[in-house]
């Protein structure tokens, strides 16, 4: 007999949990309204939210979001690179980010280029930033080491932070 209530009750967490689909995505939904969100991000965020749903259950919704292209890796690297770019950061620092919220790699392949001249700009935009329009500052004094250090904090690498402290060197 007890045999006949724990199936009784499995087939109604079932129905319960497959009543609960159009929730979940409601919810995948809104949170993909804010923004852009990385599969990974977007399966951690629902959950959090849903604590006791099956995790079967969300990834196919979550896989459902990306088949109807309301839920894209790819645009999320691109909104995610854009807005780190305009926030000071340099590709070893947005590539870990992107490296935690689980981002394909053949994705960060086709989005981060070391070679792209904006990391240059950036660069040069934060030591003016820094250092003023006029500043000069003499090459390995603590003004330089500083700076350096914070272009490096920033995900900088020794290249970008060469050409950007370079015109900023007495000699």
């Amino acid at each position: 007999m007890p045999a006949i209530s724990t199936q009784i009750d499995t087939e109604f967490e079932v129905k319960s949990i497959e009543a609960d689909v159009p929730a979940f995505r409601r919810a995948a939904v809104n949170f993909l309204a804010r923004r852009e969100h990385s599969h990974y991000e977007l399966q951690q965020k629902l959950t959090l939210k849903f604590p006791d749903a099956a995790v079967t259950v969300l990834l196919s919704v979550i896989d459902r979001l990306k088949r109807e292209n309301l839920q894209s890796d790819e645009r999320f690297v691109e909104a995610y690179i854009r807005y780190r770019k305009s926030r000071g950061f340099g590709i070893r620092h947005i590539h870990h980010d992107l490296r935690t919220r689980r981002v394909d790699d053949l994705i960060l392949d086709r989005h981060l280029f070391e070679s792209d001249e904006d990391w240059n700009e950036i660069a040069l935009r934060l030591v003016a930033k820094k250092l003023g329009s006029t500043g000069k500052i003499n090459l390995a004094d603590s003004t330089h080491q500083r700076i350096a250090r914070f272009l490096e904090s920033r995900g900088f690498q020794a290249g970008h932070i060469k050409i950007a402290l370079g015109p900023r060197l007495k000699f």
